[in-house]
């Protein structure tokens, strides 16, 4: 029998039609499955808690870039709760990060997240009431290690398959090492339609959180499937799921019930013109039930049938609310004006869509169930808003963000009138000479470019911070769900990527979890201390990736009189959190101008899965003539 809507769960594996596909799923290979899950949740739960783990080799290092010297002697980060002192000290004393419980909290959080997921899968799977002789007396032990090479014992349970290099993806593997199971060895199409499942049923939980999709990761990586295809079976679920709620959405009873339940006109958020947004006062007056039949017709290319897709969707296949919810549909769209709401203390800020259309087809064509925000750092002209982030490929529902236009066209202006002026010539030259690291450590700058500071020292400041204002802004509408129950990914470069640093910073303080996927820094203008990244990495599920150059001396000399005894990311790794990213770009990015441009090239370089290949072909000749232009100029 299924189960109510209210309860959300998941119906059992197998059903009455004995032709779907899932019925051809066995129970031991169902029970494999649990058992998989089960060993993936353990082990992202101990990768959590390694993060408030301090390594004891950094206990005498904070990671500092003036690490050693003697005035930051009585400056050593060991704690979380000393991430508050860099953070009041680098911008407004509110965005302090009080961490005393978080890792509790981000711990509690996570487990009782993964007691849902345990409990749907248990729905489906129906596994014997003695699982434990099923599965010869062996319990899931978090400490026991699954990841191939993490230890010795664990290399007896590796289950070989030759095609596995041929099918899966090298950066999945080293992103999402795979969990020993025996269904990799089953025929793709089993494996496929078990991956299938456990993407419907993780969305019977009424929402797609970042810990989810990270799941998912796991999953397919050790069913040795291609990223691809899960991106496919993601974007294929987005459009049945949304194609049916605009349908029932637009049908005469859903307006009858839409005026009874008095909302008012300007809230209305038709599902043809969703960009995601907070659900805002909506009650059971729009629960219309989503035929199962409906579903699963216009799923049909999933390869699973009607009544299986319904069962396994849970509450979500039978509630238009629900999966308006998890879209953001019903209230305030990411691009309406009541994103304003949020933004009393700063000038200009709003989600602009990468693929805006008039079109009410095209509209819903981009709907998906991951959303992308890409925040520039620094402008020439409007159109650099949007322009870095058109590499970011369809596979997720990509929005620029524009904040404070005015004030980030004046640094754009000032920075490249120093970078081309004679002072900065003959500067730079020194500043080589010297090493970006000693003329922080000695504050020891030439004269020739202090001079001409004044002309963007005041820029910079203005625009960090207001960044940091912003970042507490797009923290609100994140949290207020403005992307709906979908997971975010946050992309930025030089103030844009401070902004987000704000922005997770606000999370922390908030204990916001489950809402970021993955979160990528470029030329980054903060601190670049362990501590700090260590609270990020508690709100961040999946990569947290620290992209710097040691080219950059423009980023260095604007940063000179901010709190440079806490380090500069932006020109240097993070050490001490071997699951934050270090890549150095110093063999792209050339200088602070050049991010803008580079974007693509550096997505490509750290194995991003959606890219857009044309337009980083369209950068790498623009940076190409960029780098000409210096070198004629002497730059």
């Amino acid at each position: 029998m299924a189960l109510s809507a209210d309860q959300g769960e998941a119906e059992p594996f197998l059903d009455d039609d004995n032709n779907d596909p899932i019925t051809k799923i066995s129970q031991e290979e169902r029970i494999e499955l649990l058992l998989l899950i089960e060993k993936i949740l353990s082990f992202m739960r101990k990768q959590l808690s390694n993060v408030f783990v301090l390594p004891v080799a950094d206990k005498k290092n904070n990671n500092t870039l003036l690490s050693g010297s003697s005035c930051c002697s009585n400056s050593e980060i060991q704690t979380n709760e000393e991430a508050e002192k860099i953070v009041a000290d680098s911008r407004d004393p509110k965005l302090s990060v009080p961490s005393l419980d978080i890792e509790r909290e981000a711990l509690q959080f996570f487990d009782e997240w993964k007691d849902s997921v345990i409990s749907q899968v248990k729905i489906a799977v129906k596994p014997p009431k003695n699982l434990k002789d099923f599965q010869g007396g062996k319990t899931v032990d978090e400490n026991t290690s699954y990841i191939s090479g993490e230890n010795q014992a664990f290399e007896t349970k590796v289950i070989r398959s030759t095609s596995y290099d041929i099918e899966a993806d090298a950066a999945l593997i080293e992103l999402y090492p795979p969990i020993s199971t025996s269904l990799c060895s089953l025929p793709q199409y089993k494996r496929r339609l078990l991956l299938k499942a456990t993407l419907f049923i993780l969305l019977s939980l009424k929402k797609y959180t970042s810990n989810s999709r990270i799941l998912l990761a796991y999953v397919t990586s050790s069913l040795h499937i291609p990223l691809n295809l899960l991106v496919e079976e993601e974007m294929k679920i987005a459009q049945g799921l949304i194609k049916e709620v605009v349908n029932l959405s637009s049908s005469e009873e859903v307006e009858i019930r839409s005026r009874e339940s008095k909302i008012s006109h300007g809230w209305k958020v038709g599902l043809a013109g969703v960009a995601g947004a907070a659900v805002i006062g909506v009650t059971g007056g729009l629960a219309t039930p989503l035929v199962a039949g409906a579903v699963g017709s216009i799923m049909g290319g999933l390869g699973l049938g009607a009544t299986a897709i319904s069962g396994l969707l849970g509450a979500i296949a039978q509630s238009s609310v629900v999966v308006g919810g998890l879209f953001g549909a019903y209230g305030a769209r990411m691009t309406s004006k009541a994103i304003d709401s949020y933004a009393k203390e700063v000038n200009d800020f709003k989600f602009m869509s990468l693929r805006n259309s008039k079109d009410e087809d095209d509209v819903l064509e981009n709907r998906r169930l991951r959303v992308t925000i890409g925040v520039s750092g620094w402008l020439t002209q409007e159109e650099d808003v949007i322009s870095p982030w058109l590499v970011l490929g369809r596979e997720n529902e990509v929005f620029a963000l524009r904040w404070e236009l005015e004030a980030l066209k004046e640094l754009g202006s000032s920075m490249e009138s120093v970078v081309k002026s004679a002072a900065w010539k003959v500067a730079k030259k020194e500043l080589i000479a010297r090493t970006i690291f000693s003329s922080l450590l000695q504050a020891l700058w030439p004269l020739s470019i202090l001079k001409v500071s004044i002309i963007i020292d005041n820029p910079f400041s203005i625009c960090m911070n207001r960044a940091d204002k912003a970042g507490i802004i797009l923290a609100d509408a994140i949290i207020n769900k403005a992307q709906g129950e979908r997971p975010v990914t946050l992309i930025g470069y030089s103030l844009g990527a401070r902004l987000i640093y704000s922005c997770l910073i606000s999370l922390a303080e908030r204990r916001a979890f489950g809402l970021i996927e993955n979160v990528v820094l470029m030329g980054a203008p903060i601190p670049s201390t362990e501590a700090v990244w260590r609270t990020m990495r508690s709100i961040v599920s999946g990569r947290l990736v620290n992209v710097y150059s040691t080219n950059d001396y423009i980023l260095a000399f604007l940063y000179r009189t901010w709190s440079v005894q806490y380090g500069v990311a932006g020109i240097q790794e993070v050490t001490g959190d071997t699951r934050v990213e270090n890549v150095n770009v110093s063999g792209i990015v050339n200088g602070h101008l050049n991010y803008q441009h580079a974007v693509g090239n550096i997505l490509e370089h750290i194995g991003w899965e959606n890219v857009d290949k044309v337009e980083v072909s369209r950068e790498r000749k623009i940076l190409v003539k960029l780098e000409e232009n210096d070198q004629n100029q002497g730059v």
